[in-house]
């Protein structure tokens, strides 16, 4: 498989900047930097965006996370190596990423199982870097991006 075309991100100008700066500003908001990558693998398991697969693993791996980790987070409620605050952001980035599977995309109690372990800063930091996660997939996907040619 080839790619359809460039990356749109590095096609239209400036856009590549506007999306590293969001994801900078949200790296520096104050949720956990390990955190961040099991939403953005989740996401993007969920989306089956082998890029986002491949980059963020990496990225973890890099920041200290182990492979047992890595490799339960499609599971993360069925494993035990997972704290309260990521599972509650684990499951904010499920309904975030599936809001067709069900009427209410976001409920109440996983909403509030968020907002428990996050403060409004960061749990607003977390709801940019779902939607990030899935924008990013969205481009990878559209556009057949290939797996292992990004290196973060």
């Amino acid at each position: 498989m080839q790619a359809r075309m460039p990356h749109p991100a590095m096609t239209v100008p400036d856009a590549m900047d506007a999306l590293q700066s969001l994801g900078a500003v949200i790296g520096n908001a104050g949720v956990p930097p390990l955190t961040l990558e099991l939403v953005n693998l989740r996401a993007s398991q969920i989306n089956g965006c082998s890029v986002c697969i491949d980059g963020h693993v990496k990225i973890a791996r890099n920041a200290g996370e182990t492979d047992e980790r890595l490799f339960a987070v499609a599971a993360w409620r069925d494993t035990p190596c997972f704290t309260d605050a990521e599972r509650a952001a684990l499951a904010l980035a499920e309904s975030l990423t599936r809001l067709t599977d069900r009427a209410d995309p976001v409920p109440d109690p996983i909403w509030d199982d968020a907002a428990h372990h996050y403060d409004e800063a960061t749990l607003s930091a977390l709801v940019l870097a779902i939607a990030n996660i899935n924008v990013w997939n969205r481009l990878n996907i559209a556009t057949r991006q290939q797996a292992g040619v990004w290196a973060p």
